[in-house]
């Protein structure tokens, strides 16, 4: 094996292991998914705190219908709702509500920790 290949095996490692280590702690204190709490993320950084579905996937690197599935279940704990685009009926927004704000603001310091943490062993 080429040591391009070494290092990127072994990035490719070190993500997986930080990624675990994230899960890990944000389900066991806040019940969400990192693909949930970074879609929560992302929504705050958004203008309006909304997305439209499709530009969520893409910032998740997921596919509509992974995206999708996550939604229902952000929806479920009332942390967003789906609003229909006034310009364009047939474009979803995704929104994050006051709770949703909230549950990211309150797992955020156990995942900086966790991040951090994870960094240092594995980086």
């Amino acid at each position: 094996m080429s040591k391009r290949s070494d290092a990127w095996l072994k990035l490719i490692q070190t993500v997986s292991n930080v990624e675990a280590a994230l899960g890990k702690v944000l389900q066991a204190h806040q019940g969400l998914g990192l693909s949930e709490y970074r879609a929560l993320e992302i929504l705050s950084r958004s203008p309006d705190s909304e997305l439209r579905m499709q530009d969520l996937a893409a910032h998740l690197r997921l596919n509509q219908s992974s995206v999708s599935r996550m939604v229902e279940r952000l929806e479920r704990g009332g942390l967003t709702v789906r609003d229909v685009c006034p310009d364009d009926k047939r474009g979803v927004y995704t929104v994050l509500t006051d709770a949703g704000r909230a549950r990211l603001e309150s797992a955020r310091p156990n995942y900086e920790k966790a991040l951090e943490a994870a960094l240092k062993e594995h980086g």
